[in-house]
């Protein structure tokens, strides 16, 4: 019989980082420094590097599955541990981009941050595709933290099995995230202004 200790030592740690990061980031992205007096120049520069970092995120998820297929354990540990690492680099990035710029609309030719039907009509269709793509990322990038963190804790506590169940869950997914950021990114970024 497995011993399930390890994972239950940190299951309450998994299910408050589950909880406290997605409220965390909602919360840090509605507030604008702005609004508190506080005067910075937007990170516009942020985006195109929150993309790429999503981009090479994918590349190591799939680097790691192809070095666990190939039995070599270490290079698939150090992987994961980077594509994490990426994930909370995002996730930085991401926040402080949000907290100094004013949200893009998607379809805003002109950049005044209005969206006229003039505008709308034109992005016709691709804009319900560019929601679907954005909701999807958002939610699942709220369902892979905990799947990420149970996944992390089942090969740290070698339990390989359940480890295995889980990550065939949780790669799919973050891979998901992963890809869908950058093309969020791709289609957003016509109308930063």
């Amino acid at each position: 019989m497995e011993d399930h200790s390890l994972e239950k030592k940190y299951n309450k740690y998994i299910i408050a980082v589950s909880i406290v990061v997605p409220t965390l980031v909602a919360i840090l992205f509605a507030i604008k420094l702005k609004d508190f007096g506080i005067n910075v120049e937007p990170l516009s520069f942020l985006p195109p590097i929150y993309a790429t970092v999503n981009g090479i995120c994918a590349i190591v998820l799939v680097w790691a599955v192809i070095a666990i297929k190939k039995g070599k354990r270490k290079l698939h540990e150090r992987l994961m541990t980077l594509a994490i690492a990426l994930g909370l680099a995002f996730l930085a990035m991401y926040v402080a981009y949000h907290m100094t710029a004013d949200s893009t609309k998607f379809g805003d030719l002109n950049h005044d941050g209005i969206l006229d039907l003039a505008e709308t009509a034109k992005v016709g269709a691709l804009r319900y595709v560019y929601f679907f793509i954005l909701i999807t990322h958002i939610l699942l990038s709220i369902t892979i933290i905990p799947l990420v963190l149970i996944s992390y804790v089942r090969a740290l506590a070698q339990s390989f099995d359940r480890h295995k169940k889980i990550a065939k869950i949780t790669f799919p997914l973050w891979l998901y995230v992963a890809v869908t950021g950058v093309v969020v990114y791709l289609m957003i970024s016509p109308y930063y202004a």
